[in-house]
């Protein structure tokens, strides 16, 4: 499956964004999608993944009430809801899939999308 991420950007502290994720060359149904992120100088971090059974749901404690993962299979599209964005969610986003349910691990995730930058400041 190939991913494609957009709607990063520049946005104030406590502003909006929504990512989006669209995929080709096979159907999300199938496969558990992630949203990762990896600032300057620091290692790639798993964000939020939800499972390919559609109610499984994982949020790292730091946007837990922040963020929203969300997919429509029929869109074939995965998107992140940010609200409240603080400068420390500065990141590269990335998107990304593994195939079956699997854990939000970065070691798990096979697919990769190219990342959006998300910049939050004043």
């Amino acid at each position: 499956v190939q991913l494609v991420e957009s709607g990063g950007g520049l946005v104030q502290p406590g502003g909006s964004l929504r990512l989006s994720c669209v995929a080709s060359g096979s159907t999300l149904d199938y496969y558990t999608i992630g949203w990762f992120r990896q600032a300057p100088g620091k290692e790639r971090e798993a964000v939020t993944c939800i499972g390919n059974n559609h109610g499984s749901t994982y949020y790292r404690d730091s946007v837990k009430g922040r963020f929203t993962i969300s997919r429509d299979n029929v869109k074939n599209t995965a998107y992140l809801q940010m609200n409240n964005l603080k400068p420390e969610d500065t990141a590269v986003y990335y998107c990304a899939a593994a195939v079956g349910f699997r854990l939000c691990v970065i070691s798990l995730f096979g697919s990769w999308g190219q990342g959006t930058q998300v910049t939050v400041s004043s």
